[in-house]
């Protein structure tokens, strides 16, 4: 039974809820067929004996599910279950980020808030996973942050794969996404924010600190340095909006 409407769809394309309908409904074949990321998607007309759609409902709900990650379209070879990734995510979340450093600096303000909670809250686990290998090379990240920051200049690479490296480690792949995603974020809009360069080094020592933290098996001391780590970028974001003050005698 086709969904096709009488009525002509505005701009070309279909109204929202139905289109949101189908999306739904190979989204539940996905997961009625068990299919993995990386699996080959049936043809567009087994999709459409499938699951009861048209063929422009169907195109329509597969370049929506290709934008969010969960379809991959390979021109020429098909469809596929996608890996699932968190660009839309970062997309999304970059996005309003560099709006609110046009603004109040909220958005910002708040993800290195989460990204400081999430690594404290998993420092615990973060001290009986790591071993000394790992401990080894997030050392060597830590120490060239800290010769790069006394050449001046920033560290970029080697900062995201200090963080990326500790998630590893605790084997949570969704944390180490999530990670992944909220870096990217900021270290997209972080060139707007004119990080000093004596807070790339605070930085950068902070991420020393970190290490010799889980060396030393410290839950707490951990904690601490993580507080330390982020505490410049917050205080970058700070400074960059706060008003300032009225000239002495002058009113507003």
């Amino acid at each position: 039974m086709s969904d096709v409407s009488p009525i002509a769809p505005r701009n070309g394309l279909l109204p929202r809820s139905r289109n949101h309908d189908v999306i739904e409904r190979i989204k539940t074949y996905i997961l009625d067929k068990q299919l993995r990321p990386g699996d080959l998607l049936p043809t567009e007309n087994e999709l459409i004996a499938a699951i009861g759609a048209s063929r422009t409902s169907i195109r329509e709900a597969i370049k929506s599910l290709s934008a969010l990650d969960i379809v991959e379209v390979r021109h020429g070879h098909g469809s596929y279950v996608g890996r699932l990734s968190m660009n839309a995510l970062v997309e999304s979340l970059a996005f309003r980020g560099l709006l609110s450093t046009g603004t109040d600096g909220k958005v910002m303000t708040d993800l290195v808030n989460i990204r400081q909670m999430l690594e404290q809250g998993l420092s615990p686990l973060m001290i009986e996973t790591l071993d000394e290998v790992e401990l080894a090379n997030l050392r060597e990240l830590a120490v060239r942050m800290r010769r790069l920051a006394m050449e001046g200049q920033p560290y970029v690479d080697e900062d995201r794969a200090f963080h990326i490296r500790l998630m590893n480690a605790i084997g949570n792949d969704l944390v180490s996404q999530l990670t992944e995603a909220f870096w990217q974020v900021q270290a997209r809009v972080a060139p707007t924010l004119k990080v000093e360069a004596a807070d790339w080094l605070r930085t950068a020592e902070a991420h020393e600190a970190i290490v010799d933290a889980i060396g030393a098996r410290d839950v707490q001391r951990l904690q601490h340095a993580f507080e330390r780590h982020y505490d410049p970028i917050r205080r970058t974001i700070a400074n960059l909006f706060e008003t300032p003050s009225a000239p002495a005698g002058v009113s507003e």
